[in-house]
């Protein structure tokens, strides 16, 4: 079924007006045009996985919007989403999107979830003043650059498997940090400046490229890491770096280090 109406949507929901229905599941459809939706204006949830989507125009009136999931279908852009200002958590991940631009006016989003797309750089986010979830795994960005320099809200924070070689100075502003996913890179070495990342609670560093203890001594600053990965990097196979971990971290309680 590639096409539904309204009222079939309705007949479906055991709703007799669009206007009373807040939240709809129209997953696995097969749908490739959503313009129906154009009177369900007071819709604060809706779920359209897995679907052959390659636009978002029809959700233009949906100014209801809280939560939105768009994950697995065609999508090149978010194109359509701008006037979404009640949309909180909006994952749009597994599709074909190269940029995120048209989020930057979504100010209201806590949650951004956009893995497995091929986006390649990431714009200031500095209008998303209430983001605490960003999820970017799986993209070939290579650099952070300054994307969160003014974003300070952020407390959980994934970029594995994404092409990076290091981190530098692009997170010294996320004060909030507790939670920070880089496994799956080529990054060698850990900026001094992540000792601002004074929350931190969970660090991932598996399948990277750090070879000694030079390049992880800032770990010693980060008093509240709890969760450590370093597996697969050479690092964690010479037992004297992995002592020195050990050591700096006495109130670890969960490092992953290769035995």
């Amino acid at each position: 079924m590639a096409r539904l109406s309204s009222d079939q949507v309705l007949k479906d929901n055991n709703a007799a007006d669009p206007t009373s229905v807040t939240t709809l599941y129209l997953t696995h459809k097969a749908l490739s045009d959503i313009t129906f939706l154009a009177n369900f204006i007071n819709l604060e949830k809706l779920d359209l996985k897995l679907n052959n989507l390659t636009s978002l125009e029809g959700l233009r009136s949906c100014v209801n919007l809280k939560w939105l999931s768009v994950v697995e279908n065609k999508l090149e852009s978010l194109e359509g989403i701008q006037g979404l200002t009640k949309l909180t958590v909006l994952n749009a991940g597994k599709n074909k999107l190269k940029s995120i631009d048209q989020v930057m006016s979504v100010v209201s989003l806590r949650a951004l979830i956009l893995n497995e797309n091929e986006i390649s750089s990431i714009c200031k986010l500095d209008q998303l003043k209430d983001l605490n979830t960003l999820v970017l795994s799986k993209n070939p960005i290579r650099k952070i650059g300054e994307a969160l320099m003014k974003v300070k809200s952020i407390t959980k924070l994934s970029l594995s498997y994404c092409e990076l070689q290091g981190i530098d100075t692009s997170l010294k502003s996320c004060v909030e940090l507790s939670e920070l996913r880089l496994a799956h890179n080529e990054i060698k070495c850990l900026p001094e400046e992540l000792k601002l990342n004074s929350k931190l609670r969970s660090l991932d560093l598996g399948n990277n490229v750090i070879t000694r203890w030079s390049e992880l001594k800032v770990l010693k600053l980060l008093t509240n890491l709890r969760n450590l990965n370093l597996q697969r990097n050479p690092v964690a196979t010479v037992d004297k770096v992995t002592r020195k971990v050990k050591k700096a971290l006495p109130n670890y309680r969960y490092s992953m280090l290769d035995q």
